[in-house]
């Protein structure tokens, strides 16, 4: 099963200094029907003016991923972690047993990016935050792993899940074989995913399938994130 959920269609508010898109329940907006995928239960669209951004506030018991889809993010928390995390980049957060962290658009330009919050397996741990460089050349067979919670990717969180990413040349296809269940999301250009086309900034809850074909019709950049279970999005 694939639900289809049009950027145009997403939930949010414009804050001025930002503008948030939500594909979950958060915040102000809630939708019954949408307030979570599993264990995944936020992805933020997130443009963020420059020289604004978060301020310091606190966090618990959650893995935080902040893909930077354009600009650049600077993170600071009370545990002594700081850096700035560019395009095509990634950071993770663990908060844990608790963490006080702000993210700010240093630059003068838009920042933009996807936040996700994953539900950890387990309460109570140590809070971390890393962030890593990663490849810009396209893929062609396989999109490579950014996150895991196995220790196989450059980036870890407390979570059996798996959060994929790359760059597609206009007339790639490739299949991406899916463990338990996938939200695609479409951060530039167009894809065609099982009979779907979404476009920039759509994102897709697949359920019940092994494997998905992908087939870029211009040049394109996707996350695939996975977490356990073959549920329908709730």
């Amino acid at each position: 099963m694939i639900t289809h959920h049009k950027y145009d269609d997403l939930g949010g508010a414009n804050h001025g200094w930002l503008n948030a898109r939500h594909h979950f329940s958060f915040a102000s907006y809630r939708d019954p029907a949408k307030m979570s995928f599993g264990e995944l239960l936020v992805i933020n669209d997130d443009v963020i003016q420059p020289h604004t951004g978060f301020d310091t506030h606190p966090h618990s018991d959650m893995e935080i991923i902040t893909y930077v889809r354009r600009g650049a993010i600077s993170h600071k928390d009370n545990r002594g972690n700081s850096g700035r995390t560019t395009a095509g980049n990634v950071q993770v957060m663990s908060a844990g047993t608790g963490i006080s962290h702000s993210e700010y658009n240093h630059e003068d330009e838009e920042t933009n990016i996807f936040q996700i919050w994953i539900m950890p397996r387990s309460r109570g741990i140590e809070p971390r935050w890393d962030t890593a460089e990663f490849p810009k050349t396209p893929s062609r067979d396989t999109l490579p792993l950014l996150v895991s919670g196995d220790g196989s990717a450059p980036l870890s969180i407390h979570q059996d899940a798996r959060i994929y990413a790359g760059r597609l040349a206009a007339g790639t296809a490739l299949t991406h074989h899916i463990e338990g269940q996938a939200y695609l999301l479409v951060s530039e250009g167009e894809v065609a995913i099982g009979g779907h086309v979404a476009k920039r900034g759509d994102g897709l809850a697949i359920s019940g399938q092994d494997s998905i074909d992908l087939g870029a019709a211009a040049d394109s950049e996707v996350l695939v994130i996975e977490v356990p279970g073959r549920i329908e999005a709730r």
